[in-house]
């Protein structure tokens, strides 16, 4: 069964209106920026002027917002309209939102954007169009008073022939109207191209804003496919007005043009091709060399630029020019907080792109949108790999398959998205969008079939980029899909000898009644990688300059304060900076020891700023670094070429051997010649204690490079100690990268004396601990599992996931643990201000406390930092006068399992060694009752949720 019209149809429906968004250079353009009439509702009855291009909210004109504003896109999180502490928030003319950034203005519906333009005289033989570059979302064009045309695409220019209406020689009356109501297109509320989860469902008119005449007789698109192997290019012309046989001239570069008699089909088509002469430059990652070419027939004119780049596949390989490649990628969510919409020059695409190059990225995905024409040119000469989409979430209240407009309007949109931008060699996959919902399966199989038809060989198709919970597809070219990402040290120690080698090579697909296994022989990208989590960076907020403010960081500031901890801001934004740069790095390290796996898409390296707020990026949503991770320090792991450790366990003793095996990631340009590898230990002083060679040799593109293995008994070591293991390769032939990476791991002494101080030992706060307090003595309580008032928040190692608004407070609730290096335990337990790997026995899936009933001043020494949707003060060790007597209570387990659990043994070492010492004289004082309610009461509950819930919460096969 066909689902969608031939190839040939594509070029029917667009052989009259579809111009290239590259204007040909006989075109006649009028500018039409400037002031504009402007009125909001169904007719054009103006009373306003504002400035385009630009939106609504650039020129301030809307609603004000309310908690009564209908938003476009889910809220899975309804506390904020009942709380009341998000009372102020709720107030007119001062309400923040926690889920998203605030606009200064709201409006969903028709607006009229007019003015008036002289039309030369000499356009009375030419055919008009009016071209505006993106507008949000559909349009009416009205010239003269009379509907000229209608547009709705999210994705390329809206271009409306006025010819018929235009006056030469005359004022003319341009009149435009816009609604930027979703229902029109039927995309889901959550598309990145409308939502006010990311860009803001803005309305206006953005880019270039002309008025063109064309030749009546003109050359409506060019498309370029090159062939490498035959040192030529197929060069497919559509020419409006032609008969059966033309002459056409065409010219490479600044070259001469050269003519030739083509065949125009019936629908305007005519094919030719073209060799190149002189040394052929390819386009990659390595060298973004382009070219373009000329066409000329008749009057009319056109420019396009290309690049001499194919890219295939090898079973799960992906190949450009014929050389693998490996997909380092992040997805652009369409967050612009300054304007509300994504830009329209190159320069600030080049930014963004130059900023995933320098974080060793080669590759972007748009989430279910596709970027503006500048976008793309950035990106070819940058050197970038892009993956678009059609601007569809199609699963929350639109379904794939199921009849409604969501299935022709998005062939009809990426049909114009592979017209106006497919001969951009950057532009190398393409998917429909973002995890579908209906018969998607069948579908998007059939959207893949036609695309691998009527494109050819130039890009990848790809069904649509989904979780771990989608049903798998079986005619895509290469695979974008969750259930091959994360870590899982949840429920093991943490070490790096696994991958992913078995979620890549087949899919088990588990429904209510059948289980079904599906061998995967094409690449495997992994589906929005990492989504891990750090505090907000509450001094971000300086840096919303435009029409959208970071309200939801006012509120968290404001529960941070609330909770007794507004000077642990920077404590907690490093703390849990250094954790999320910590997973990322073993997350993106497992990904690339995977052999076979295509790469991974992050999600993402820079903050997302909708769904709840997630902070999941070393960069902000402006793409600017937050002071804990550097770009230096990122390429270390996340680079084209990448030392690799298998460590088996980052916790040593000194009765033990360091073996470990290490390994190159070799993605460069081509082998490494004459390579050097070398390895060194060191102590966390800088003190060097180990160096060693290994062969040295050229080094093979691919994964999983054997380089040698690093051996040190560790019995000379004094522990406890931090050490590192740092590796570096050398080669003439990397004269731009610089490989090395290095991974921490502690040894702590195989053998340790517990103090034998007069301190009672319980793990409550029984008549025996009470009796030895009154009496004026020293009480542990090791209350592991046992604690009542803070049982609701869930830890783990790792930190909260996307963000706990989203995902209906799904743990983990924290996002990484504040340690107080000064507080003088730590000289018995040397340590990081944050959770280390070493802490992972001592942190993970451990209880905390909720000491929000504790006197506002005080602050744990170990203090695990909540999700700040809440920002409630905890800790996981609390010590305190109780009684005349003084109390140290932590509920880290620090009893059971100690010969094996060598961390936890030297914390309960060094706890008893300070409660021993004078240092041991707490400043906070508690009654007997106050502590008891730790072990009695509930914290105060939390309600944080709708009924409804995100995809990746629903059962079942999606």
């Amino acid at each position: 069964m066909r689902h969608f019209p031939t190839p040939l149809t594509i070029i029917l429906c667009y052989s009259l209106l579809a111009i290239s968004y590259s204007l040909p250079s006989s075109a006649q353009e009028i500018d039409l920026a400037g002031t504009w009439d402007f009125t909001m509702g169904d007719e054009p009855n103006y009373s306003d002027t504002v400035s385009l291009p630009g939106s609504m909210l650039t020129n301030g004109r809307g609603r004000d917002v309310s908690v009564d504003t209908r938003w476009t896109g889910s809220l899975y999180d309804s506390s904020y309209y009942f709380r009341d502490d998000m009372a102020a928030y709720r107030v007119p003319g001062a309400v923040r939102f926690p889920f998203f950034l605030t606009p200064a203005k709201e409006y969903v519906g028709m607006a009229w954007y007019g003015r008036t333009v002289d039309v030369p005289a000499t356009w009375a033989e030419r055919r008009v169009f009016v071209h505006i570059e993106r507008a949000h979302i559909e349009t009416t064009v009205r010239v003269n008073g009379q509907v000229a045309g209608r547009d709705s695409s999210l994705s390329v220019p809206h271009v409306v022939e006025v010819t018929h209406l235009i006056r030469p020689g005359q004022t003319n009356r341009i009149d435009i109207g816009v609604d930027n109501r979703v229902d029109g297109v039927g995309v889901g509320q959550d598309s990145h191209s409308v939502t006010d989860q990311t860009q803001g469902n803005w309305n206006g008119l953005i880019g270039q804003l002309k008025l063109v005449a064309r030749p009546k007789g003109f050359i409506a698109g060019v498309q370029v496919h090159p062939r490498l192997s035959d040192r030529a290019i197929d060069v497919v012309l559509r020419l409006n007005g032609a008969g059966p046989t033309e002459t056409v001239a065409m010219a490479i570069d600044d070259g001469d043009y050269v003519q030739q008699t083509v065949e125009v089909d019936t629908a305007g088509v005519a094919r030719l091709r073209i060799p190149i002469a002189g040394e052929l430059r390819t386009w990659s990652e390595w060298e973004p060399n382009l070219y373009s070419l000329s066409a000329a027939w008749g009057e009319d004119t056109l420019r396009t630029t290309f690049g001499m780049r194919e890219i295939s596949t090898r079973g799960r390989q992906i190949l450009v020019n014929d050389t693998p490649v490996w997909m380092r990628g992040t997805v652009e969510n369409c967050c612009f907080p300054l304007t509300g919409y994504p830009p329209t020059d190159v320069e600030s695409w080049a930014y963004v792109f130059t900023r995933c190059k320098e974080f060793g990225l080669n590759h972007v995905r748009f989430h279910s949108y596709c970027p503006p024409e500048a976008a793309f040119t950035a990106a070819d000469s940058v050197g970038i790999y892009l993956q678009v989409e059609g601007p569809t979430w199609p699963n929350h209240g639109v379904k794939l398959g199921v009849g409604m407009t969501i299935d022709r309007y998005l062939m009809d949109e990426t049909r114009r998205i592979i017209e106006c931008y497919g001969n951009h060699p950057s532009f190398v996959m393409l998917a429909s969008g973002n995890e579908p919902a209906g018969n998607w399966v069948e579908w998007t199989n059939a959207f893949v079939d036609y695309w691998r038809e009527a494109d050819g060989d130039r890009r990848l198709f790809s069904s649509a980029s989904v979780g771990g919970g989608w049903a798998f597809t079986t005619h895509s070219q290469y695979h974008v899909r969750g259930g091959a990402r994360g870590l899982t040290w949840n429920r093991e120690r943490p070490h790096t000898l696994d991958d992913f080698s078995e979620p890549i090579t087949q899919h088990v697909q588990r429904g209510r009644t059948t289980t079904q296994t599906f061998p995967i022989n094409e690449p495997f990208l992994s589906h929005e990688a990492g989504q891990w989590c750090a505090f907000p960076d509450l001094t971000e907020r300086s840096q919303y300059t435009g029409v959208y403010k970071a309200g939801n960081f006012d509120i968290f500031a404001d529960l941070l304060d609330r909770g007794g901890m507004a000077d642990r801001a920077t404590d907690f934004l490093m703390a849990s900076g250094r954790l999320q740069t910590l997973a990322y790095k073993y997350d993106i390290e497992r990904n690339l020891r995977t052999p076979d796996y295509a790469g991974f898409q992050l999600l993402s390296l820079n903050d997302y700023s909708g769904q709840g707020t997630a902070l999941v990026g070393v960069l902000n949503v402006f793409w600017r670094e937050k002071g804990y991770c550097t770009a230096d320090e990122w390429r270390e792991f996340c680079s084209p070429v990448v030392p690799l450790a298998r460590l088996p366990k980052f916790v040593y003793t000194t009765a033990d051997t360091l073996q470990v095996p290490v390994e190159l990631y070799n993605a460069y340009r081509s082998a490494l010649a004459d390579a050097q590898p070398t390895y060194t230990i060191t102590t966390d002083d800088g003190t060097t204690i180990a160096t060693g060679k290994f062969d040295r040799r050229d080094i093979a593109l691919g994964k999983g490079m054997p380089l040698g293995t690093v051996t040190l008994p560790l019995h000379d070591i004094q522990g406890p100690a931090k050490l590192t293991l740092t590796v570096s390769v050398d080669s003439p032939t990397l004269t731009d990268i610089h490989a090395r990476n290095h991974w921490d791991f502690w040894v702590y002494p195989a053998r340790v004396d517990m103090p034998t101080a007069d301190i009672y030992i319980t793990d409550t706060l029984d008549a025996e601990a009470q009796a030895r307090l009154a009496a004026g003595g020293r009480v542990l309580i090791t209350a592991a599992g046992r604690v009542r008032m803070g049982s609701d928040v869930k830890q783990s190692y790792l930190p909260v996931f996307w963000n706990t608004s989203w995902f209906k407070m799904r743990p983990p609730h924290t996002t990484g643990v504040s340690i107080d290096t000064t507080h003088p335990l730590f000289s018995h337990f040397p340590t990081d201000d944050w959770a280390t790997l070493n802490y992972w026995e001592l942190v993970n899936n451990a209880q905390v406390m909720y000491l929000g009933r504790m006197p506002a001043s005080y602050q744990s020494p170990i203090q695990p930092i909540d999700t700040w949707h809440l920002s409630r003060r905890l800790g996981m060790l609390l010590e305190a006068q109780v009684g005349g007597g003084r109390l140290l209570m932590t509920t880290m387990d620090i009893s059971s399992d100690l010969d094996t659990r060598v961390v936890a043994r030297q914390m309960r070492a060094a706890i008893l060694t300070y409660m021993a010492s004078d240092d041991f004289r707490p400043a906070l004082s508690l009654s007997v009752d106050q502590v008891s309610e730790l072990f009695e009461r509930d914290a105060p509950r939390v309600d944080m949720f709708t009924n409804d819930s995100p995809d990746e919460l629903k059962p079942t096969i999606k």
